[in-house]
């Protein structure tokens, strides 16, 4: 028996990896976080899959579906949106899953931030404007941020960054950022990206908070500050110019 944890995407239900949805195809019990796993996800899983919505559950009664399936000997897909490697909770799982000697896998996915970058038709980095991305949030219920990783920290950077969990919290995303980006830097909040009811909006840091105030929404948004956002004379990189010689080119 084996827990398969799985990046479920962004939410558009084809966003997922194949072998995402190979996995979900072939386990007979599936775990999902139902208030954030667009539904349509679990149209990949057989007819007769025992689904087990999360969202009310506490890691307790998570683990105890673990055992129960272990003794089973049923796999099970644990399905979590986005991808594993950040802000999944699957850490804690795991240390959970080793205790009781449980098989697990791990399955990346589409991480939100890439499929809220491709509805807004932006690259994050731009040649010798933007080159590093931070991803981040803001202290929440859930779990505090470390003393050091801060907005004002990262902001000295100038790097683009995607501020994730922190919707709830934008005028304090502005107040932190505006000393280090100026009142005419660019901004984007991306809602649900590539759910039916994806939302964009694009302003400043200057226009941003109004522009929210006028149309809010909840939960599920990722913030972007950066230069990169509306750059257009930019320099071109070297990458694919005529006289750049590399390895895979062969120009003499």
């Amino acid at each position: 028996m084996t827990v398969h944890f799985i990046g479920a995407g962004p939410g558009a239900a084809d966003l997922i990896t194949l072998r995402g949805a190979r996995l979900l195809a072939s386990c007979p019990v599936c775990l999902y976080a139902g208030s954030i796993v667009a539904p349509d996800l679990l149209s990949h899983c057989p007819p007769g899959t025992r689904l087990v919505d999360t969202a009310p559950l506490s890691l307790d009664e998570i683990e105890a579906e673990y055992v129960a399936a272990h003794e089973a000997g049923q796999d099970v897909a644990r399905l979590h949106s986005g991808d594993l490697s950040v802000w999944s909770a699957v850490a804690e799982q795991i240390r959970r899953l080793e205790r009781h000697g449980i098989a697990y896998t791990l399955t990346p996915g589409v991480p939100a931030f890439a499929a809220a970058a491709s509805a807004l038709a932006r690259e994050l980095t731009v040649p010798e404007l933007a080159q590093s991305l931070v991803l981040t949030r803001v202290s929440g219920r859930a779990s505090k941020m470390p003393p050091g990783e801060t907005l004002t920290n990262f902001g000295r950077t100038g790097a683009t960054l995607a501020v994730h969990l922190a919707i709830h919290a934008l005028d304090q995303v502005v107040a932190e950022l505006l000393p280090h980006y100026g009142s005419d830097c660019p901004v984007a909040v991306v809602f649900r990206a590539s759910w039916p009811e994806e939302r964009i909006l694009r302003g400043t840091l200057a226009t941003i908070s109004e522009q929210f105030a006028a149309e809010p929404v909840e939960r599920s948004a990722i913030i972007f500050v950066g230069r990169s956002l509306a750059a257009e004379d930019f320099t071109e990189s070297s990458l694919y110019d005529p006289y750049y010689q590399r390895r895979f080119r062969g120009r003499q």
